[in-house]
C-alpha cells in the first residue's frame, strides 16, 4: 500500500513538472507573439486590434480553465476519480446513442433495467441473414451503421408526417364538430323563435278565449269588447252585430279613471301580442283613451285654475277647440296638424307652446276618433254586403218593406252641404240598422207578403214547435253541458283511453264554505267538471292460476285511476291544485280523495279504493297541471308472493 502511494505521488508530480514546461512554453510564445504584435498595432486598424484583445482573453481564460481542471483532478481521491470517469462515460454513450437515432424517453434504459426484457439493449443487433440477403456481409460495420442510420432517419420523418397528417386530421374534425354545434344552435335558436312565437300566439287565443268567456257571463270588461269588435267577421255571430252599430270610441263613455288605465295597459298588453296585426286600430284607440283620461283628469281636479295650468287650455276654450276639428275631414285634420307643428317649431316669440301643443294633442285624438269612424264604416259597408249575399231573398224582401218616410230636416241639408261622406255614412248605418232590428215589420195586407212565404196556422206552429222542442232534448246534452275550452279539455282527456278502463265519477261530498266566501267577490263558485278513469284487470295470483284460465277470467279488480279535473276559470294560475287522500272511517278498504284548487272552484271528492300507490313514472305515475287540466294518474302496487 505504501508503494502505490510513493508511485502515485511520483506520477503526479512528473505531470506536474511537464505540465509546468508546457505552460512556460505557452507564455514564452504569447511574450513573444504580443511583442511582435505590439509593433504593428498603429498600422492595423482599431477593429482588429480589438479582435485580438478579445481573442488572447479567451485563450487565458481557456488556460485558466484547464488548470483548474488539472488542479481538481490533482487533489482528487480515487473514488471521486472513479465516479467522474463514470459519468463521462455514461454522457459518451448517451452521445452515442443519439448518433444510433435513440429517442430521448429511452435514453436511461440499461441492459439491466428496461421494459423490453432484453439484456443485450445497448449492444447493436446484426442481422446477418438480412444483410447476407441485401448482399451487405462483407461490408464494414461502419457502412452498415451509417446504412441503419439513414433508414432510422427516414422512418423518423415518415413518423414526422403521419404525426403531422393525424393533427391535421383532428383539427379538421374539431372544425367539422364546431360547425355542427355552430349549425345546431343556429336551428335550436330558430326552433327558440318558433316557440316564442307559438307561445305568443297562444297567450293571444288564450285572452281572445277569456274575453269571450267574459262577454258570454255578462261581466265584459272594456278590452273584451274591443277585441270582440276587431276579430269579429262571422255573419252568425248577432252580438257582433249589434256592437258594430256604434264606433269603437263609444265603449269609453261612462268608464273611470281607474278603468281607463286598466284599459291602456290590456290594449299594450294586444300590441305585443298580436305583433302588428291592427297595429292602427289599436294605436288609435291608445290616443283616444290617453285624451279621455286627460279629460277625466282634469275633472277631477277641484281648482280650476290648476286645471287649466295644467292642461295649456282654459275650460272656456275647450269648446271652441272642439268645434273647430268637429267638422273636419281627415285630410283636413292632417293639414291643420302639420301647420301646428310647424308653429311649434319655429318657437316664434310671443307664442305660447303650451297652448299649441295641448291643442296638438286633442287635435290627435279627434283625428285617430275620424279615422276609426272611417274604418268602422268600412266595417258596416261588408257586413251590409255580406247579409246581401248571404241571404238575398230575405234583402229583396226587407226591401220592399221599407218606406220611404225619412224627410231630412235643415239640419241634415246643412250636414249635407258641409259634408257629403258623413251624410252617406249615416245613411247607410241607418239602413243597416233597420236591416239588422229584431222586430218585423207591421203587415197591413196579404199582398204585402212575397211569394217566398208560406203562411202557417197556429196547430201547424204549436205541432213544429213541439217537434223542436223534442230533438231538443234527443240531441246529446254535452254540448250544453261544456263549453268549447271544456270540450277541448275533455276530447284531451279522452285521448289514449285503453279497453281496461271506464268512466269513474263517485263523488262524496265536501264541505265547501271557506271557500265560497273567498270566491264570492268575484266569480260564482261551482265545481269543477272532471272526466275519470278507473283501470280494472286480473290478478293472476296462485289461487287464480289454479281455478281460473283465459276462456273463464277470474273477476276484474281496480289497479288504478286517472283522474283529469278541469279549471279553465281559475283565478291564481300560479298556484298548482293539490290533492289529499284520507282514510275512510267506516271502511278501511276505501279513501276519500280531495282536489283542492282554489276560487272560483269548490273542492271536490272522491271514494277510490285504499292501496298503496306506485309513485314510479315508469309505472305511469303522473301528477301535473297543464293546459289548465290538473291530471293525477297512478297504479297500485302489485304484491308477489315470495318464499
Amino acid at each position: 500500500m505504501p508503494k502505490d502511494k510513493k508511485h502515485n505521488k511520483r506520477e503526479h508530480n512528473d505531470r506536474h513538472k511537464h505540465k509546468s514546461k508546457k505552460d512556460h512554453k505557452r507564455k514564452k510564445e504569447n511574450r513573444s507573439s504580443s511583442s511582435s504584435s505590439s509593433s504593428d498595432e498603429a498600422t492595423l486598424p482599431k477593429n482588429i486590434v480589438l479582435l485580438k484583445i478579445l481573442e488572447d482573453r479567451r485563450i487565458k481564460d481557456e488556460l485558466e480553465r484547464k488548470r483548474i481542471k488539472e488542479e481538481l483532478k490533482a487533489k482528487e481521491t480515487p473514488e471521486q476519480k472513479r465516479d467522474r470517469r463514470l459519468r463521462e462515460k455514461e454522457a459518451k454513450e448517451v452521445r452515442r446513442r443519439q448518433r444510433m437515432g435513440w429517442d430521448n424517453e429511452y435514453q436511461n434504459y440499461t441492459d439491466q433495467d428496461n421494459p423490453f426484457g432484453d439484456s443485450n439493449l445497448t449492444s447493436t443487433f446484426v442481422w446477418n441473414k438480412k444483410l447476407q440477403k441485401e448482399g451487405l456481409k462483407d461490408v464494414p460495420m461502419e457502412t452498415v451503421e451509417a446504412i441503419n442510420r439513414q433508414k432510422q432517419m427516414e422512418n423518423k420523418l415518415e413518423l414526422e408526417k403521419v404525426k403531422k397528417r393525424r393533427i391535421e386530421r383532428e383539427k379538421e374534425r374539431q372544425a367539422r364538430d364546431e360547425e355542427l354545434v355552430l349549425q345546431q344552435r343556429q336551428k335550436e335558436a330558430a326552433q327558440f323563435h318558433e316557440w316564442e312565437k307559438q307561445e305568443d300566439q297562444f297567450h293571444l287565443e288564450q285572452a281572445r278565449l277569456r274575453s269571450e268567456i267574459r262577454i258570454q257571463d255578462g261581466r265584459a270588461k272594456p278590452i273584451d269588447l274591443l277585441a270582440q269588435y276587431i276579430s269579429s267577421t262571422k255573419l252568425e255571430d248577432s252580438s257582433a252585430i249589434e256592437m258594430q252599430m256604434h264606433e269603437p270610441y263609444f265603449i269609453l263613455t261612462g268608464l273611470s279613471i281607474k278603468d281607463l288605465d286598466d284599459l291602456l295597459v290590456d290594449i299594450h298588453v294586444y300590441i305585443e301580442l298580436e305583433k302588428g296585426e291592427h297595429m292602427d286600430f289599436w294605436n288609435d284607440m291608445t290616443i283616444i283613451v290617453k285624451d279621455e283620461l286627460q279629460k277625466k283628469r282634469k275633472q277631477a281636479e277641484l281648482d280650476e285654475a290648476v286645471a287649466s295650468r295644467r292642461g295649456g287650455i282654459h275650460e272656456s276654450v275647450v269648446k271652441d277647440v272642439t268645434g273647430i276639428f268637429r267638422n273636419k275631414t281627415i285630410a283636413q285634420l292632417d293639414e291643420l296638424r302639420s301647420k301646428i307643428e310647424d308653429k311649434i317649431n319655429m318657437r316664434t316669440e310671443g307664442v305660447d307652446i303650451s297652448y299649441w301643443e295641448n291643442i296638438l294633442s286633442q287635435l290627435k285624438a279627434h283625428m285617430a276618433r275620424a279615422r276609426l269612424r272611417d274604418y268602422h264604416q268600412r266595417k258596416l259597408r261588408e257586413k251590409l254586403d255580406l247579409l246581401k249575399t248571404s241571404n238575398p231573398k230575405e234583402e229583396e224582401y226587407n226591401h220592399s218593406l221599407q218606406e220611404p218616410n225619412k224627410q231630412p230636416d235643415k239640419e241634415e241639408h246643412v250636414e249635407e252641404k258641409a259634408d257629403i261622406s258623413e251624410d252617406i255614412h249615416q245613411r247607410d248605418s241607418f239602413k243597416l240598422y233597420d236591416e239588422g232590428q229584431y222586430s218585423p215589420k207591421y203587415i197591413t195586407s196579404p199582398t204585402m207578403l212575397s211569394s217566398i212565404i208560406n203562411i202557417i196556422n197556429e196547430d201547424e206552429d204549436e205541432e213544429n214547435l213541439g217537434n223542436l222542442r223534442q230533438e231538443l232534448l234527443e240531441r246529446n246534452q254535452e254540448n250544453s253541458l261544456y263549453s268549447q275550452e271544456e270540450l277541448q279539455m275533455r276530447l284531451e282527456a279522452k285521448r289514449g283511453m285503453s279497453g281496461d278502463e271506464v268512466e269513474f265519477s263517485v263523488e262524496m261530498p265536501v264541505d265547501n264554505s271557506a271557500a265560497i266566501q273567498l270566491a264570492t267577490d268575484k266569480y260564482r263558485p261551482r265545481k269543477p267538471r272532471y272526466f275519470n278513469r278507473v283501470h280494472t284487470g286480473f290478478e293472476w295470483n296462485k289461487y287464480n292460476q289454479t281455478h281460473y284460465d283465459m276462456d273463464n277470467p277470474p273477476p276484474k279488480i281496480v289497479q288504478g285511476y286517472k283522474f283529469n279535473i278541469f279549471y279553465p276559470d281559475l283565478i291564481d294560475k300560479s298556484k298548482t291544485p293539490q290533492y289529499y287522500l284520507t282514510q275512510c272511517e267506516d271502511n278501511s278498504d276505501f279513501a276519500i280523495l280531495r282536489f283542492h284548487a282554489g276560487p272560483p272552484y269548490e273542492d271536490i271528492a272522491f271514494k277510490i279504493v285504499h292501496r298503496e300507490w306506485e309513485f314510479s313514472y315508469k309505472r305511469g305515475f303522473r301528477c301535473q297541471f297543464h293546459n289548465n287540466i290538473f291530471q293525477l294518474w297512478f297504479h297500485f302496487k302489485r304484491y308477489r308472493y315470495r318464499r
